[in-house]
């Protein structure tokens, strides 16, 4: 323990892996150069991660808010990133050398948000547009690493312009598009100016979703393709900036098509990948001819060797296709946060990735395993292995929303609580990772089951409900006529203390107590065997976790009002309060298994470590982009585990002399 004049040096936590990524960010799915990495961003974090080795992970972390789009240049060296940040501010710009994986240049230019990044053919510029409220489209001298020009993205009369893409075969030659909205720019750097060309799209009014160029293929056809909201594809004349043709001319893509990918010439015209917001991805041909003169007509059709593949759920646009250099492979990125590996040759997909999409509930370790965690969100359970960063299995139920989760001491029964008001308690095996539904407990709470907890031997579940109760429940395993494990729960106390919804619980070592935090200002502790309230303790808050402290004698909590309060359990008494954070609630604590050390984290978006006895924060964390809303020490106190609203799974590094 520190003297009464040591001062204890904060340090920052180091970020060991993130499971995750931002499926929502248009093209946000690059692939590199070198062909053995892919970029993603995931928050205010921009991922490399290696495809040849699984697991390998570099984390790019300067941003201070979402990042909303990435570019790399075509020989590798270099990348790019944009964010959005808050109503008033400008949104950053960070140029990153690849090799080092340092920061070498940041812009503020743009307001709100940058929507956009594009590099010139040979690196020469860096293009970057600004989003709804900033309107601008800026040149940036990759020499100087200074803005030449910049001008408004499109007419006052024109909506939002929202995606770029600059030309294959000019340095001083870009593409933007959005909202009835469609412009071929000229940099003329000498006199610092950028001027817009309008594309004469002969009446068509459409919303550009995503723009591929394919200048360079053919100096007859010097093209550029335009997906759009309304399903059709646009093939745009560069050199005369005039429409030549839209396919499909009937049958267009259901909820608009939101990506594509140039994949060759073929000896008639096109081949080339299409992305849709219904979740299908095809392999398409365009063949094009000349009649009358300058008169083209086109017909789309997909290739017969590559049926169209479709998503499982409907609802899941594609946003990104990146191909794996001009070989045999794509990758494929969804706005449910997935990513598949598509084979040319059959077509088959294969699912690489996948991450939660949504706000992720509760997260829990299996004792004494510290690889393997399960995470809770939206309609879903899910499996991990930490080790690998990858999903192991996963249980689906559409329309509901699990909110906690509980496991026993051996691993062989998760109990998990629902909006719906049910506990739904499945049968588990760690080793085969066999998780099965068997057994519902209807009606446990009326406004939803909030908190769960087991005790050690696994017999007893306290649930806590969105109206305020607490109650106890018998767990009896056993086996049905045929020979199979059935589980039962049979209520045994049901306590009404709390005015508002409960929000955790823990149960002491001993299984004879519990302490309950509450959204009325209270935290209650719990005589488990008798079914009634020991002690209660008041504050202006809303409690949003508990702790048993040193020797259980003691209990913490936080809430709403930013502060960590120190309880004695014998007569609810406060000992201590400290300011746990400058501003918002902190949604979550965890203690490590001696007591000595605890965390905590919430709406300001920092992990937060902090010695028990001293009061001190140690180390703090810095990666989540939104608010942390579980936090979880690992069995073997090597490392932490985080989870917040935007669906991020973050793991840190534990200080080497942290207890075990």
């Amino acid at each position: 323990m520190a003297g009464e004049d040591d001062v204890i040096e904060t340090r920052e936590l180091e970020l060991e892996r993130i499971i995750g990524f931002n499926g929502k960010v248009t093209s946000g799915l690059v692939v590199h150069p070198d062909r053995e990495h892919i970029i993603y961003p995931l928050g205010c974090n921009i991922i490399i991660e290696d495809i040849t080795r699984e697991a390998k992970q570099c984390i790019l972390s300067k941003h201070t808010n979402n990042v909303t789009c990435i570019a790399v240049s075509n020989d590798g060296r270099y990348l790019v990133s944009g964010q959005e940040t808050h109503m008033g501010f400008k949104a950053s710009i960070i140029l990153w050398d690849y090799a080092s994986k340092e920061a070498i240049q940041k812009w503020d230019l743009h307001k709100v948000k940058v929507e956009a990044l594009a590099f010139s053919k040979s690196g020469k510029y860096v293009i970057s547009l600004g989003g709804q409220d900033d309107g601008s489209v800026v040149v940036w001298d990759m020499t100087t690493k200074e803005p030449i020009c910049g001008s408004p993205a499109q007419v006052e009369s024109a909506g939002i312009t929202t995606c770029l893409a600059t030309s294959n075969v000019d340095d001083e030659e870009f593409v933007t598009g959005g909202d009835n909205t469609l412009r071929v720019w000229t940099i003329d750097k000498e006199n610092r100016k950028i001027r817009p060309s309008n594309t004469n799209l002969g009446g068509f009014k459409r919303i550009i979703t995503c723009i591929e160029m394919v200048d360079d293929q053919d100096p007859k056809m010097p093209y550029f393709f335009c997906g759009t909201t309304t399903g059709d594809i646009l093939c745009i004349n560069k050199g005369t900036n005039i429409l030549q043709f839209e396919v499909p001319g009937k049958n267009k893509f259901s909820l608009g098509v939101t990506a594509l990918s140039f994949v060759k010439m073929t000896p008639k015209g096109f081949n080339i990948l299409v992305g849709t917001g219904a979740g299908t991805v095809g392999n398409f041909d365009i063949s094009v001819s000349f009649e009358n003169g300058n008169k083209v007509k086109a017909v789309f059709k997909h290739r017969s060797d590559a049926q169209p593949w479709k998503h499982e759920e409907e609802t899941t646009a594609i946003t990104s296709i990146a191909k794996r250099g001009a070989g045999h492979q794509f990758f494929v990125g969804t706005a449910h946060s997935q990513v598949y590996k598509f084979q040319f040759a059959d077509f088959t997909a294969e699912l690489v990735k996948t991450c939660h999409s949504c706000p992720v509930n509760d997260i829990i370790f299996p004792f004494g395993l510290s690889q393997l965690m399960l995470t809770c969100q939206q309609g879903e359970i899910r499996v991990w292995n930490l080790a690998m960063g990858r999903e192991l299995r996963r249980f689906v139920l559409a329309n509901k929303i699990c909110n906690a989760l509980a496991i026993s001491r051996d691993g062989k029964t998760i109990v998990t609580g629902w909006n719906d008001g049910k506990m739904r308690i499945f049968g588990f095996s760690p080793k085969d990772m066999s998780l099965e539904l068997k057994h519902v407990v209807m009606d446990a709470h009326n406004k939803g089951v909030t908190a769960v907890a087991l005790n050690s031997c696994g017999d007893t579940i306290i649930s806590g409900g969105g109206e305020g109760m607490v109650r106890v429940w018998d767990l009896m395993i056993g086996t049905d006529y045929k020979g199979k494990k059935e589980i039962r729960a049979e209520l045994r106390h049901s306590m009404k203390e709390h005015k508002n919804f409960v929000s955790e619980i823990v149960i002491r070592s001993n299984d004879k107590e519990c302490a309950s935090a509450g959204g009325d200002g209270t935290t209650i502790v719990w005589d488990l065997t008798k079914g009634s309230r020991k002690n209660v303790v008041f504050a202006n808050t809303l409690f949003k976790s508990v702790c048993y402290g040193e020797e259980e004698l003691q209990i913490i909590t936080c809430g709403t009002d930013h502060k960590i309060g120190y309880w004695e359990t014998f007569d609810g008494s406060m000992v201590r309060e400290l300011e746990g954070a400058k501003a918002g609630a902190i949604n979550f604590m965890d203690m490590t298994t001696d007591k000595s050390y605890f965390v905590t984290g919430g709406e300001e978006k920092l992990l937060k470590l902090w010695l028990y006895r001293e009061g001190e924060v140690t180390h703090v964390g810095k990666g989540h982009s939104a608010s942390i809303l579980r936090i979880r020490i690992a069995p073997d106190n090597k490392s932490i585990v985080s989870v917040s609203e935007d669906g991020a799974i973050l793991q840190w590094k534990c200080p080497n002399n942290l207890a075990c």
